[in-house]
């Protein structure tokens, strides 16, 4: 299964990229997309199965309103209010997402922290 995931600026990639394998294309769409935007992205992501994961602000919900009508079989990540968006979010939630989104196959699993005695 091919996979792309759309988030809304460089440092939302980032952010994602560092947690998933390098076999998921993540895109953004560099704030709120247009009729070119949107046409690159869809020319971008192909036949791929598209994840939505923008800020959950008034601007990640517009953006990712947008993007549904363009893409409506599009699964949806959360992230959670209070963070400071995508790029804002601890790995762990982040992951969490990712795994309730069914892309366990796909995550880089930061090493686990050493038990102290």
């Amino acid at each position: 299964m091919s996979i792309a995931i759309i988030v809304e600026g460089k440092n939302d990639k980032s952010r994602v990229k560092r947690l998933v394998t390098e076999d998921i294309l993540i895109l953004c769409t560099f704030g709120t997309p247009g009729t070119e935007t949107i046409e690159q992205l869809t020319r971008q992501v192909g036949q791929r199965e598209v994840y939505l994961f923008t800020d959950n602000d008034a601007s990640g919900k517009r953006i990712r309103g947008i993007l549904r009508d363009r893409f409506p079989d599009s699964e949806q990540i959360y992230t959670r209010k209070g963070y400071a968006g995508v790029e804002g979010t601890p790995d762990e939630y982040i992951i969490l997402q990712l795994e309730k989104a069914g892309l366990e196959e796909y995550i880089i699993y930061p090493p686990a922290e050493p038990a102290y005695k």
